[in-house]
């Protein structure tokens, strides 16, 4: 799923990716991630509240998704990362390369507050 919300002239962009992010799930986010030309007033957060587990080929779309993000100037960030998801991260080191917040309600405030930057 993906949702978009206009703060002043920041959009942010929110996927929300549920179940597994395996070789299966990851194309799915993948082609969510594809179908958003990423713009340089544009926050991307993909929230993974609602997944459970994620292995190497589910790290793929994460990787694509930042380097297109970054390469357009846009920005790229993670929430709500669950602890399986998060040794993921961490034994790949992409935890040090990925933002991570709490929350998208952590997010979200900051963005209203102006105390979230687009160049990453």
């Amino acid at each position: 799923m993906t949702l978009t919300q206009e703060f002043q002239e920041l959009q942010v962009i929110l996927f929300k990716p549920q179940g597994s992010i395996d070789l299966q799930g990851g194309m799915v986010l993948g082609e969510q991630m594809a179908e958003v030309v990423p713009q340089t007033h544009q926050l991307w957060v993909i929230d993974l509240a609602a997944v459970d587990f994620m292995d190497s080929s589910g790290l793929v779309p994460l990787v694509k998704g930042l380097k297109a993000a970054r390469q357009s100037g846009c920005r790229l960030v993670l929430c709500n990362v669950q602890a399986r998801v998060k040794l993921i991260l961490e034994l790949t080191q992409l935890d040090s390369v990925f933002e991570i917040f709490d929350s998208y309600e952590e997010i979200l405030t900051l963005v209203k507050d102006n105390r979230l930057a687009l160049v990453g």
